[in-house]
C-alpha cells in the first residue's frame, strides 16, 4: 500500500518506481500504495516478462452475468522441474500495472524449493481492465472481494494448465504458497482466510489487513521513524508552508514544481507522501540530511524541502504531480489508471485516510477526513463511501481467525500499524527492525528503492535481522508444504475457469 495513491501508481512508471507507483500503495497513497507495486527495472529485474492470458469473469456473485475480460498474468518455470510435481508460488500483483515477475528474495525462495513462480495482474490494472472508461459505474466490479475471487479461479485455471500440459488426471494438486506486499499481502492473508483448501499458507509481506477510516498512526509513525530532529525540522517545514499557502499560494506551489495542484489539500497530500516514502522505502536520509543540515545552518527550509520535493520525488523517483490532482483523477480514461483505480478502493472499501494527529502531526492539520471524504466525492460522485467497519467484519482486521499465515513488517514502515503486528496462532508475526527496514524488506532488501536483485539486503543497516526473519519465513514455507505435499483431488463441486461460451465485455 505506498502513501497516496501508490498500497496506485502502497503501491506505472513510479511505482514502477515505487511499488511501481506502480505493490506491489498499497505501496499504497496510497502510495502505491499499498496498502501495495513493484520498483523500475535495471538489468535482471524481471524473471520473465513474458505475458500470458486468460478470460476471467467479470462478477463472480451473480449467477446471471456471464461476461468476461482478459486477464493477463506471468509464469517462470526455470526451477520446476521436468515433472512439474514442486510447489506453485502464487505472488499476488496488487494496485498497479503489473509487468513481469520481479527477480527478488521470492525468486531466492523459489529456487530453493523448486518452485514455479505465477503472478496474475489485479482486475483493471495495468492491461487487465475489464472497460476502456472506468466510469463510476464501470468500477463497480473493482473490490477485494471480486479480487480474491480472481485469484481462486486463476488458481484453479493453472493447476488444470499444468495437468493438461504434463498429461495427468485432472484431480493432480501441486502444493500452492501464496505471496503478497502491501495491499497484495493483504489479499495473501484474505486468500488464505476465505480459500484454506487453495494454499498451504500464505505469506503477508507489510499485508493491511485492517481498514482504517482515520489512519493517524501513519503519520505518528512518520515522525517516530523520522527521530526528533528531522521531525522538528519537516514540523517547521509544515507550518512555515501553511503560512506561506495563505498569503501567496501559487509561489509556494510554484517553488515544489507543483503550481498545477489548484486544490492546496492535493498540495499538501503531496508534500507529505515526499516524505513520508521515505521511511516507507529506506531512503530517510534523502529527507533528514538536507533538513537537518539546513536547520542547523539557518537556511530555507521550504526552499530546502521544495529541493527535495522537485530533485527525489519527482524527478529521481518520477513521481507525477498530477497523480495529485483531483481533476485529473476525475478523468475516465486517463494515461495512468492506477491512482484513480486505487483511489476508488480507498474511498469504497479501506479508506486508510492519512490524516493528521490532533497533536504533534508531520502532515498540515489540512490533510484532515474532511479532505479525504470532499476527495472521494468530488472524483466519484455521490453514494462511493469506505464502509471499513464492514470491510474488518468480513476479515477480521487484526484478529483474522486463519490459520499458516506469515506477517512481516519493517520498523520503518508507517503502514505497519494497518497489519497484524502480534503473533497468534499459526500465524507467526514478525518485526524486522533497522533504520532502513521499510515496506516489503523480507522480499525487497534495503533500501526498497531503488531495486534490490534478489532482495539483497547487504545495504540494510541490520542485515542480520533481515536474514534472521527470512530462516524463519523459511522454515514455516518448508513445515507448512509438508503437511499438504499429498496430491488430493478435488470434487466437481469445486471453483473452475471460466467456461468459454461465456461472452467477453466489450
Amino acid at each position: 500500500m505506498g502513501s497516496r495513491a501508490r498500497f496506485a501508481s502502497l503501491l506505472s512508471a513510479s511505482f514502477l518506481l515505487l511499488l511501481l507507483r506502480s505493490a506491489e500503495p498499497l505501496g499504497l497513497r496510497q502510495q502505491t500504495p499499498l496498502a501495495g507495486g513493484e520498483l523500475l527495472g535495471v538489468a535482471g529485474r524481471y524473471l520473465t516478462r513474458e505475458e500470458r492470458w486468460m478470460n476471467q469473469r467479470l462478477d463472480h456473485f451473480s449467477p446471471t452475468d456471464h461476461r468476461q475480460f482478459k486477464q493477463r498474468y506471468f509464469e517462470f518455470l526455470d526451477y520446476h522441474g521436468a515433472a512439474a510435481t514442486g510447489p506453485v508460488f502464487l505472488r499476488i500483483c496488487g494496485e498497479s500495472s503489473c509487468d513481469g515477475i520481479p527477480n527478488d528474495y521470492l525468486a531466492v525462495l523459489a529456487k530453493k524449493f523448486g518452485a514455479a513462480v505465477v503472478t496474475p495482474e489485479h482486475r483493471y490494472y495495468g492491461k487487465s481492465s475489464p472497460f476502456q472508461s472506468l466510469s463510476t459505474e464501470n468500477l463497480r466490479f473493482l473490490s477485494s472481494k471480486q479480487a480474491l475471487f480472481d485469484l481462486a479461479v486463476f488458481r484453479q485455471y493453472y493447476q488444470e494448465t499444468l495437468n493438461s500440459r504434463h498429461n495427468r488426471s485432472s484431480g493432480f494438486e501441486n502444493p500452492w504458497f501464496v505471496f503478497g506486499v502491501s495491499y497484495a499481502g493483504a489479499l495473501s492473508a484474505w486468500f488464505r482466510l476465505k480459500f484454506p483448501h487453495l494454499t498451504c499458507g500464505s505469506l503477508a509481506s507489510s499485508g493491511v489487513v485492517l481498514a482504517v477510516y482515520n489512519f493517524t498512526d501513519f503519520d505518528k509513525q512518520v515522525g517516530e521513524s523520522a527521530g526528533p530532529e528531522c521531525k522538528a525540522a519537516l514540523q517547521e517545514t509544515t507550518r512555515l508552508v501553511d503560512e506561506q499557502l495563505q498569503s501567496d499560494s501559487h509561489s509556494v506551489k510554484a517553488l515544489f514544481g507543483a503550481q498545477t495542484l489548484k486544490n492546496d489539500g492535493d498540495f499538501l497530500f503531496l508534500l507529505a507522501d515526499a516524505a513520508a516514502t521515505t521511511f516507507q522505502y529506506g531512503n530517510p536520509d534523502a529527507v533528514c540530511s538536507p533538513l537537518t543540515n539546513a536547520k542547523k545552518n539557518g537556511k530555507d527550509l521550504v526552499k530546502t524541502y521544495a529541493q527535495f520535493v522537485r530533485d527525489y520525488y519527482i524527478k529521481k523517483l518520477e513521481t507525477t504531480v498530477s497523480s495529485y490532482d483531483q481533476e485529473y483523477l476525475k478523468e475516465t480514461t486517463p494515461d495512468d489508471s492506477s491512482s484513480r483505480l486505487w483511489w476508488f478502493q480507498v474511498c469504497s472499501e479501506v479508506a486508510y485516510f492519512q490524516v493528521a494527529p490532533k497533536n504533534d502531526s508531520v502532515r498540515s492539520a489540512k490533510v484532515n477526513t474532511r479532505y479525504n471524504l470532499d476527495l472521494c466525492k468530488n472524483v466519484y460522485g455521490e453514494g462511493v463511501y469506505p464502509d471499513v467497519f464492514m470491510t474488518n467484519l468480513y476479515y477480521g482486521g487484526t484478529s483474522i481467525a486463519a490459520s499458516k499465515i506469515v506477517f512481516t513488517n519493517g520498523s520503518q514502515d508507517p503502514w505497519r500499524h494497518a497489519s497484524k503486528q502480534k503473533s497468534s496462532k499459526d500465524m507467526p508475526s514478525y518485526l524486522i527492525k533497522c533504520s532502513n527496514c521499510g515496506h516489503g524488506t523480507d522480499l525487497r532488501g534495503c533500501p526498497q528503492l531503488p531495486f534490490r536483485i534478489k532482495g539483497d539486503s547487504s545495504n540494510c543497516t541490520s542485515p542480520g535481522a533481515v536474514d534472521t526473519v527470512r530462516k524463519q519465513i523459511t522454515k514455516h514455507i518448508d513445515l507448512w508444504l509438508s503437511q499438504c505435499q499429498e496430491p488430493t483431488r478435488l470434487g466437481s463441486g469445486m471453483l473452475s475457469h471460466p467456461m468459454t461460451h461465456e461472452r467477453t465485455v466489450q
